[in-house]
């Protein structure tokens, strides 16, 4: 289990979805809470509960905010949860895509945002396996890859 602490404001974001699309919301946001590789701090950013690499540890981004790896948003709609190393690195975004094929779920994913309605939505271990397989310095490895103006 994660030892990382849930800060208050990212608590409350998640109690105030309420019904099936919280339940989804909150199963989603604990695998990926358990699933989280060392290093990733979680905050709210960008208006959504995520993980992101924290400015000490890279300082050096593209518009002076963390680096964000995950976000969980709850969406008018339905829930997203962007997957940011399914952006950063194609290989791991073709593997993703690979493994949710097997699975016979529909995928309804842009770049890196995979969009939900409910729980049957999801298979929770290839999110686990996804947000697993990037460690801080890999993920800063392949953002330092594309180049920027």
């Amino acid at each position: 289990m994660s030892s990382q602490k849930i800060p208050d404001d990212v608590r409350a974001y998640l109690d105030s979805v309420e019904g099936a699309r919280g339940e989804s919301l909150r199963a989603v946001f604990d695998t990926a809470l358990e699933a989280m590789p060392e290093g990733y701090e979680l905050a709210i950013s960008y208006g959504m509960p995520g993980w992101q690499v924290p400015l000490e540890r890279y300082p050096v981004t593209y518009n002076k905010q963390p680096l964000a790896y995950v976000g969980l948003a709850a969406q008018k709609q339905y829930n997203s949860l962007y997957l940011m190393t399914c952006v950063s690195d194609s290989d791991k975004d073709v593997a993703f895509r690979e493994a949710w094929a097997a699975t016979g779920l529909k995928l309804n994913m842009g770049k890196s945002c995979l969009r939900f309605r409910t729980l049957a939505d999801m298979d929770l271990a290839i999110i686990a396996d996804t947000v697993a397989g990037t460690s801080v310095d890999e993920f800063i490895a392949e953002y330092e890859k594309v180049p920027r103006k």
